[in-house]
């Protein structure tokens, strides 16, 4: 028996499977780690990008001849995203302001409900103020944001900056609108 147990002691049939399931779990986990950090900036980018092409629309005029709304804009933005973003969740401000001194960037939150046995129901806490894209020569604040979900959470690497497992992008935009219908 002594010399069975030496024997399987030396054995060293199957070292490589056992040292592969022993680090096999933190080697995927970093691997799920760097894909999720690359498609969350990925989709940053995507996200800035839509709002400067939607940005341009309003800045030339074309909104507002064509009477938008936000959700107009919204739509007009998310043809641009690519279907790597839920455009229902994007929280969109446009306003007027008077001078670029008056620029103010507050991220809205997000505020959730659960009611039992309703699922939990979030909303954009405050709602937006109203669409005011301005007339020719104006200055205007357009902001967007929206709340990323993310899979992957370790402790000490997190993308994370809300209180549940989101992280919130946003983009802005500042800006003259060129001189439109009549205005000098």
């Amino acid at each position: 028996m002594s010399r069975r147990a030496r024997c399987f002691a030396r054995d060293e049939k199957g070292v490589t499977l056992i040292e592969f399931g022993i680090l096999a779990l933190p080697f995927f986990t970093i691997i799920f780690a760097i894909l999720q950090t690359a498609i969350v900036f990925l989709g940053a980018q995507v996200f800035d990008s839509a709002l400067e092409d939607a940005t341009r629309v309003v800045r030339t005029g074309q909104a507002q001849n064509a009477a938008w709304t936000s959700s107009d804009l919204r739509n007009y933005m998310c043809d641009y995203t690519f279907g790597l973003i839920d455009c229902s969740q994007i929280f969109i401000s446009v306003k007027t302001i008077d001078n670029f001194d008056d620029v103010s960037f507050t991220p809205p939150t997000m505020k959730c409900t659960t009611t039992p046995p309703k699922p939990q129901v979030c909303k954009w806490d405050p709602d937006p103020p109203p669409y005011a894209p301005g007339g020719g020569r104006t200055v205007v604040e357009v902001s967007a944001y929206y709340r990323w979900p993310l899979v992957v959470v370790l402790p000490y690497f997190n993308l994370k900056n809300q209180t549940d497992n989101y992280r919130l992008i946003s983009a802005f935009r500042v800006f003259r609108n060129e001189p439109f219908g009549g205005t000098e």
